[in-house]
């Protein structure tokens, strides 16, 4: 085997793994600054640091990518596998493994935006937990006393409702609770607002909303901090966000939906309205009878006044004592005659009954004899020899004693 002198070899650069690492990098950092990737999400992995982690893919290849926790946390939908995204963000090396990949500064959806995105998975995500659901809704007092509002006290829904009721005279007791509506933080004020109006105040309903805006604009009620609130809550609770397009997921989980503030408002003055407006027709039915009624009597005292009896008082009171005369002859000759009938009719039962008594007898001669007890003597052995017996005769009694019996 031949040996080669090293002299005739040529001077070359001999790199490191980590200093040809470095070059790459910097050759991709200077040439892939910002770039745009579109790619499928595949092998999502969210870190307990925040970090995400997954690859970019299409059809034919693949792109690792890292998502670090500074930048992705305003991000408002969730990532996961198989959403189409489009990236911006540095191209780099990750020098441990020696791979290049995108470094994500911004995330956006293929197709929808992110707003929209976020709202279809939240949405998606509560109506599976059972948060739409129509059995789990309260009722709408009918007649509310107090109620509460959650909004911004400079907007124009508390304007608006504000001024429905002060149409009307119900004696409402109305409790504002501002909280910002849109912007950082609005989502929490918004759901601590619920939070504690629950605990501190015995309210009969809740209005949460704002006035019109833009998606971003009513984003504070898109959020799941206020949507969890609103389920939580023991008092009812009416969603008035925006207008009647306007959407929000604080309409899917309340126990009522109004299109605007103003429909919130009118929607808890409706029973009071109906209220106020029967009873002004039962007023006005009453007046109308009442008023019926003394039309009535007045018409009857003016035809008493101008009847006969009041034309002509001492005529009439005659005629009236010619009357009674008249009825009192009447009963006195009928008194008269049902007199003399049952003084016949007694006369000629007492006949009958004297023609069948056993003193009759005694006018024709005969006696009745009695034993000293005054029983009636039928039998000779009702008496001894030596008793003492009363014959009654027509004129007196006679009273004897047996000396002898015989048959």
């Amino acid at each position: 085997m031949a040996q080669v002198n090293p002299e005739v070899i040529p001077s070359q650069k001999i790199y490191t793994v980590s200093e040809i690492t470095r070059q790459i990098r910097a050759l991709l950092e200077s040439e892939f600054q910002t770039v745009w990737v579109e790619g499928e999400i595949s092998n999502f992995k969210h870190h307990s640091s925040g970090h995400m982690y997954f690859t970019l893919k299409d059809q034919s290849a693949q792109l690792n990518a890292v998502f670090f926790a500074n930048a992705n946390q305003f991000l408002k939908f969730e990532l996961k596998d198989g959403l189409h995204v489009i990236c911006i963000g540095r191209i780099s090396v990750y020098d441990q493994r020696g791979q290049y990949q995108i470094y994500v500064q911004r995330l956006e959806p293929k197709g929808l935006g992110a707003l929209q995105l976020a709202f279809l998975q939240l949405k998606e995500k509560l109506e599976k937990e059972g948060l739409f659901s129509e059995d789990r809704k309260k009722l709408i007092p009918g007649y509310p006393k107090r109620i509460g509002i959650v909004t911004s006290p400079t907007g124009a829904a508390i304007q608006d409702i504000f001024k429905i009721f002060k149409k009307r005279t119900y004696g409402l007791e109305v409790l504002l609770y501002p909280v910002k509506v849109q912007g950082e933080g609005a989502c929490e004020e918004i759901g601590d607002a619920i939070d504690n109006l629950n605990r501190s105040q015995d309210l009969d309903v809740i209005i949460v909303g704002r006035g019109g805006g833009s998606l971003e604009d009513l984003w504070a009620f898109n959020e799941e901090v206020v949507a969890r609130a609103i389920a939580k809550s023991k008092i009812p609770v009416i969603s008035a966000v925006g207008h009647e397009v306007d959407w929000t997921i604080s309409d899917f989980v309340a126990d009522y939906r109004a299109h605007t503030p103003t429909a919130a408002a009118e929607k808890l003055v409706m029973h009071w309205d109906e209220l106020s407006g029967r009873l002004r027709e039962i007023r006005e039915r009453m007046q109308y009878s009442m008023k019926s009624l003394l039309e009535a009597k007045r018409e009857a005292l003016i035809n008493l006044q101008e009847s006969y009896a009041f034309r002509q008082p001492r005529v009439y009171l005659q005629q009236l004592s010619q009357r009674v005369d008249e009825l009192l002859r009447q009963m006195q000759n009928y008194l008269k005659r049902i007199v003399q009938e049952k003084k016949q009719s007694f006369q000629s039962w007492t006949g009958k009954l004297h023609a069948l008594s056993p003193l009759a007898i005694l006018d024709r001669g005969y006696s009745i004899t009695f034993d000293r007890e005054g029983n009636l003597l039928k039998e000779i052995k009702q008496v001894s020899v030596g008793e003492v017996i009363k014959t009654q005769l027509k004129s007196g009694v006679l009273k004897s004693k047996v000396t002898e019996l015989g048959v």
